[in-house]
């Protein structure tokens, strides 16, 4: 991922699920990714910004969706830093509702090539803004858990935390503290 585009501010917040590096440009938020989940960027110049209004809106807005108490996100997000076919995708997944789950097949039917099912997983894969960029709501064809950035467990605490029916016995094995570890 290329984040040499525009100045990265960056921030670290704590949540149920482990603490999550938050970056934002002068565009909007520009990433989310969880302390040592897959395909972590390279923060070498960033700076730290504790007080970067858009990071702060999403510190605030994470904290009410862990809660509980947000169903949405209303962030300005800057996706530029990936391919176009990747930017596709990620703006293909702002398009699941909470609670609600697709299949990579689906996904990449929606955004017109359904021969990319294993190009579209990569995307995902690569979602730079974790949780608010909502790829834990991809799921296999069949319904189960597939790979997550952030692991496993967080994607089934994820889908249980939006009431999702399918996962909830997967999410009762590993509590918000568990995941966190």
């Amino acid at each position: 991922m290329n984040f040499k585009k525009s100045p990265i501010r960056c921030t670290r917040i704590d949540s149920v699920l482990g603490s999550i590096v938050l970056a934002a440009t002068g565009h909007g938020l520009a990433g989310a990714w969880f302390e040592r989940q897959r395909h972590w960027p390279d923060t070498r110049g960033w700076r730290p910004d504790d007080a970067h209004p858009v990071m702060r809106e999403a510190a605030a807005q994470l904290t009410d969706y862990f809660a509980g108490r947000r169903r949405h996100f209303d962030l300005p997000l800057d996706l530029s830093h990936g391919t176009a076919f990747q930017q596709a995708v990620w703006q293909a997944l702002l398009a699941i509702p909470m609670g609600r789950t697709t299949s990579y097949g689906a996904l990449s039917k929606n955004i017109g090539n359904p021969a990319a099912v294993r190009a579209v997983g990569a995307a995902v894969g690569r979602n730079p803004i974790s949780v608010i960029v909502p790829c834990h709501r991809v799921l296999g064809t069949d319904g189960s858990l597939t790979g997550y950035a952030g692991g496993l467990a967080r994607k089934s605490a994820l889908l249980s935390l939006e009431g999702v029916r399918q996962v909830r016995q997967l999410a009762a094995a590993a509590s918000p503290a568990e995941v966190a570890r």
